[in-house]
C-alpha cells in the first residue's frame, strides 16, 4: 500500500485552516506542516496550496502579512481569523459526522440490510 495518501475533494480547505490554527505560516511551511501533522502521508502540491490560500484569505478565514523565512527571505505569512476558526471547527464537525456515516455503512453486513 502506499504510504502517500489521495487528497479527498474538498479537505484542502480544512487542512490549510487546521495548520495555520497551529502558529502562523508562509505557504511552503504550511506544506511541511500538513506533511508533518499527517505523519508524511500527505504531500499537498504547490500548484493546489498556493489558489487554496489566494481563497481562503479573499474569503475572510486566513490573513497574511509579510515577514522574514528562517533562510532571510521574504516571505508572506498567514493567521487564522475569528471567521476562519468557526469555518475549521464546522468544517471539522461536517468532516467527522460523513466519516461516521462512511464508517457505518461499511461495517454493514448482510443481515444488516
Amino acid at each position: 500500500m502506499d504510504k502517500q495518501l489521495q487528497l479527498l475533494q474538498g479537505t484542502l480547505d480544512m487542512l490549510i485552516l487546521k495548520a495555520v490554527s497551529l502558529g502562523p505560516l508562509h505557504g511552503y511551511g504550511v506544506l511541511l506542516r500538513i506533511q508533518q501533522i499527517s505523519q508524511g502521508r500527505l504531500e499537498i502540491q504547490q500548484g493546489s496550496l498556493y489558489p487554496a490560500l489566494y481563497r481562503l484569505e479573499h474569503q475572510g478565514w486566513i490573513t497574511s502579512e509579510w515577514g522574514e523565512s528562517e533562510n532571510k527571505r521574504r516571505a508572506k505569512y498567514y493567521q487564522l481569523t475569528a471567521a476562519g476558526k468557526h469555518r475549521l471547527q464546522t468544517e471539522a464537525e461536517k468532516w467527522n459526522r460523513m466519516a461516521e456515516v462512511i464508517g457505518g455503512i461499511r461495517g454493514t453486513r448482510p443481515e444488516e440490510v
